[in-house]
């Protein structure tokens, strides 16, 4: 897996649980959207998503990818 150093590679595990497929791509674009904003530190990243957050707020689906963000960053450590 080539990768630029520097660079923050993150994937979304998205359950069927979570709704169809237009639900959880959709989803995954809200939060690909959000994901500059939260600045990861470099490395690769899995974010699992959980039934509920396709009915997430902006603001709310923001503050759980950060906080997502975070632990790994913290793991990781």
């Amino acid at each position: 897996m080539d990768h630029e150093v520097g660079e923050a590679r993150v994937a979304f595990a998205v359950p069927r649980k979570v709704g169809g497929a237009v639900v959880r791509n959709r989803l995954r674009r809200r939060l690909r959207a959000h994901l500059p904003a939260c600045g990861p530190a470099p490395g690769l990243y899995l974010i699992r998503v959980f039934p509920g957050a396709e009915t997430s707020s902006g603001p709310e689906l923001r503050s759980h990818l950060e906080r997502a963000v975070e632990r790994a960053t913290r793991a990781a450590a």
